[in-house]
């Protein structure tokens, strides 16, 4: 079995952007470089851009506030950029932060958390969860309704905001409404179908993937819990609902759907939605292809409905039980 055929904007966004020389020949800083330099394209407008810093284990946590209208009480979205956990900025991941505001109705705070091999693991984790902590406390004063407070990832992203459902839900943390993982990167499974299947998968390669680890993990040791693989948790019940996105044409497709399909045996509720002939990454520029934007449009539209009719969200085990136990 081979790499599905890409949509013909898909194929064609793929080739625009040339050789794909593998990561470990370019070297980290140069695929930093790269990435940071790339062009941006046209985004859409904003009603106000803030930049914000919210104090972290091991300083300042740069933040960014994307906020689509000038409506208060806004819900707001905690967005956590892709990049392996080795890359990638609020700069870098500014199209994807202003499209998810336009498309949810949404206040977006971007978080520009500490980066491996330079702050190893679990740095990434904790600034994530500071910062979703921060702002569901600073909500009245930044003019969001922290009770509508949803965390997004892409990616290595989708990876983080899962973590901090986790560890919201264990630790009595932030409430949170709704998780939305995009092309999650939640296991370290090498074996799965799609991985085996797809080596030379465009975008994200086995030997990338093989290399990112390397790096996070020469860094941090080898990964052992939950908020580190979301995989790895043992109880996926009491998780606020999910929305999960996937590409067919992406290696790391099966771990996003493997994590659903948990996700919805545990009792979450849960939205499932694979795009055929989309590349791992298609949301970072979802404007370059149709279906890039229909998911954009898609993951928008859940959120305003998940906003507009709220349910109940994570609750720890103690609390299940004690419900359990009532009811």
């Amino acid at each position: 079995m081979t790499c599905p055929p890409l949509d013909p904007d898909a194929a064609a966004r793929v080739a625009a952007l040339g050789e794909m020389i593998p990561m470990r020949v370019r070297g980290l800083q140069a695929v930093r470089a790269g990435l940071e330099s790339a062009p941006l394209p046209d985004m859409p407008a904003m009603a106000d851009i803030s930049e914000l810093t919210a104090p972290g284990p091991a300083g300042p946590i740069p933040l960014r506030l994307y906020r689509p209208s000038t409506d208060s009480g806004l819900p707001v979205l905690v967005y956590l950029h892709g990049g392996g956990l080795v890359m990638g900025s609020n700069h870098s991941f500014e199209p994807t932060a202003r499209e998810l505001a336009r498309a949810s109705g949404a206040a977006v705070v971007a978080v520009e958390y500490r980066l491996a091999p330079e702050s190893p693991p679990p740095a990434q984790f904790d600034d994530a969860y500071v910062a979703t902590e921060w702002v569901a406390g600073h909500a009245d004063e930044l003019g969001v309704d922290g009770s509508r407070l949803a965390v997004v990832g892409d990616s290595a992203g989708g990876s983080l905001a899962a973590a901090v459902a986790l560890a919201a839900r264990d630790h009595g943390g932030p409430r949170i409404c709704v998780q939305v993982l995009l092309y999650p990167g939640l296991d370290r499974d090498m074996g799965t179908a799609s991985i085996t299947s797809m080596p030379d998968a465009p975008m994200l390669s086995h030997a990338d993937i093989v290399y990112m680890h390397e790096l996070v993990d020469r860094s941090g040791g080898s990964p052992r819990g939950p908020y580190h693989v979301p995989a790895y948790a043992s109880d996926l019940s009491g998780l606020p609902a999910a929305i999960v996105v996937t590409g067919e044409c992406d290696p790391i497709r099966d771990w996003g759907e493997r994590y659903a399909r948990r996700l919805r045996d545990a009792g979450v509720q849960t939205t499932l939605t694979r795009y055929p002939g989309m590349y791992h990454g298609f949301l970072m520029r979802s404007d370059a292809t149709a279906r890039g934007r229909l998911a954009m449009a898609e993951v928008g539209a859940l959120l305003r409905a998940k906003f507009t009719h709220p349910i109940g969200s994570n609750e720890s085990p103690s609390q299940r039980t004690a419900a359990h136990t009532l009811g």
